[in-house]
């Protein structure tokens, strides 16, 4: 029988049915994947030696990244210990917590530069609970797809709907609409992997382009308008919200083929070029290690989407599948989104570049969900 296009991602079992036996391992049996970890080890060097570079050579911020990035690793470590079953059945509790804490940011939460996205909690400080759905998000729409027959039925796909649509508007209203469509990617990936049928996908594109005019007119705020706007035409306001847009292609563009050389860059050490060890840190890393550099690091991030892909299709169970497939797309969308933004074909929405911008709780949490993964593929 030919094998039913509609479950594209899904496969129990050897075509000859035979009983498939894997034997563990060295690296599987102290759950440590070495692709990725290598990939991982190169590429945060790299942001480290840029880092040091994009923030006028402060050592105090490189150190504190380094920090950052060996506590991510513990983190994905000691994740990678746990069988995914156990993600499975404390799914729902992730979500339901994330959700909890959503709603205690709108109630009790702190106001910083007018967004109130941080939540104060006494003997851990302050924490964004919007990070912590980025994962709850995937892994509990895996959970809910992968108990039930796949292909999902119109039933379920509402229901997906419904728990991906509750904690986006929860972060949209915050506001970050960054994050907010973040999360939506994470659940729609899940929702697409687990075998969704066409006529739906072209259904929910079609609401999806419905929701946008009542968005422009309803939910977006005036300066979020106002990034879309800029990003038709920078050069309307070039010392104001055009400014970033304009730097960061000048940044690009002066980089030529090869750029000018470690240390050697304009446009962000004479402070033209804003955020340049954060959100526009590739811009900095184009201007030093021009269009060649940009190649291999681009490189790098496929490797790593590949890499998850391959986990994804090994696993054993649907919910491995559907939640590895999904980190692994989520992790496109981060950097499609960094360096769309940056080189200036999408608009302005405060995505860290992973493992090169500046940011403890970005790496933290991005460790954690790729300790997901390497879960997912050492207890096969």
């Amino acid at each position: 029988m030919a094998e039913n296009p509609q479950y594209r991602f899904l496969r129990y079992a050897p075509r000859d049915g035979s009983n498939m036996q894997l034997s563990p391992t060295r690296w599987e049996r102290i759950h440590v994947d070495p692709w990725l970890t290598g990939l991982f080890l190169l590429i945060a060097s790299m942001g480290l030696v840029v880092l040091y570079s994009a923030s006028a050579q402060d050592t105090g911020l490189v150190i504190r990244q380094l920090v950052s990035f060996i506590i991510g690793f513990v983190v994905m470590l000691v994740m990678a210990q746990v069988p995914p079953k156990i993600y499975q059945a404390f799914s729902p509790w992730f979500y339901a917590s994330g959700l909890v804490l959503l709603v205690g940011v709108m109630v009790f939460g702190e106001v910083r530069m007018g967004a109130q996205r941080w939540l104060d909690i006494p003997g851990f400080g302050s924490v964004q609970p919007s990070e912590f759905m980025k994962l709850a998000m995937p892994m509990m729409t895996a959970w809910f797809l992968s108990a039930r027959p796949l292909p999902p039925t119109f039933k379920a796909v509402v229901v997906t709907l419904m728990l991906i649509g509750i904690p986006v508007l929860l972060i949209a209203e915050q506001p970050d609409l960054g994050t907010s469509l973040l999360v939506m990617a994470s659940g729609m990936f899940v929702l697409f992997l687990s075998g969704l049928r066409w006529w739906m996908i072209g259904a929910c594109v079609g609401a999806i382009a419905a929701i946008i005019p009542l968005a422009w007119f309803f939910l977006l705020h005036d300066y979020q308008k106002q990034r879309v706007l800029t990003l038709f035409d920078p050069e309307a306001d070039a010392l104001g919200t055009g400014w970033n847009i304009i730097q960061s292609k000048t940044a690009i563009g002066s980089g030529g083929i090869f750029g000018k050389g470690y240390l050697n860059g304009t446009q962000s050490h004479l402070h033209f070029l804003p955020e340049g060890h954060t959100d526009f840190i590739i811009a900095a890393f184009s201007e030093e290690f021009g269009l060649m550099g940009v190649a291999i690091l681009m490189t790098l991030y496929c490797c790593i989407i590949f890499r998850a892909f391959q986990i994804a299709f090994r696993s054993n169970h649907n919910y491995g599948r559907l939640l590895a497939g999904a980190i692994g797309l989520s992790f496109f969308v981060y950097v499609f989104v960094n360096a769309g933004m940056v080189s200036g074909i999408l608009p302005v929405v405060g995505v860290p570049l992973p493992f090169m911008s500046y940011g403890g709780t970005a790496i933290i949490t991005l460790m954690a969900g790729f300790g997901l993964l390497v879960s997912i593929q050492t207890h096969r």
